[in-house]
């Protein structure tokens, strides 16, 4: 498939390479010092699993030149929704959609807002990373996964390639029978994850 990652840090970055070591088309999105790392040295993850390295990296700070993309997978923090949106409308074709992975619908709400609820997923991730150093991410904790699918439920090929996308990269996918659930049990359990960590 062909991959934008947009906002690259320990999230977005760490899925991003594990699909790009796949053997995917990825752009990741950054900016400052940590695309400039990107370009030069590529990208490095630091992994309770194995690390590895992604030597040939695309990236970017302008996402009008990640174009006829068929996913933009949105990695940055849930008050950047809104802006990310607007910025990433020029990537936006007729078939492309927008995984985000942020708790609470809010996201969905606001990508479709912008962009068209017929390009947004619901979705979410479990993983504990993030960046050590431009260039340098981290993947501390929980066994990295996805979850994602239409907002209504209903099955679509663009789901069941994205969850053979993720599969071949070796990460753990999964279509949950009912998204919106899924998305408000995941919002209301961090809190008390967070609250229980050592």
């Amino acid at each position: 498939m062909r991959i934008a990652i947009f906002g690259s840090g320990g999230v977005g970055g760490y899925f991003g390479g594990r699909l790009a070591l796949a053997g995917n088309d990825v752009m990741f999105i950054a900016r400052g010092e940590h695309l400039k790392a990107l370009r030069a040295t590529g990208l490095h993850v630091e992994s309770i699993n194995g690390d590895f390295t992604v030597l040939s990296v695309l990236a970017t700070d302008d996402p009008a030149q990640a174009q006829n993309v068929d996913v933009v997978i949105l990695g940055v923090k849930a008050w950047q929704v809104s802006d990310a949106a607007h910025a990433m409308k020029p990537i936006i074709g007729a078939d492309t959609f927008v995984l985000p992975r942020q708790n609470g619908v809010e996201a969905f709400e606001q990508l479709s807002a912008v962009l068209g609820g017929e390009h947004v997923l619901g979705g979410l991730c479990k993983i504990v990373s993030y960046v050590v150093e431009p260039g340098h991410i981290r993947h501390a904790g929980f066994e990295p996964s996805v979850a994602f699918g239409e907002w209504d439920n209903h099955a679509s090929d663009r789901v069941t390639a994205l969850r053979e996308t993720f599969t071949q990269a070796g990460v753990e996918t999964r279509v949950p029978d009912d998204i919106q659930a899924a998305v408000w049990n995941k919002s209301f359990s961090s809190p008390a994850s967070a609250a229980c960590a050592p």
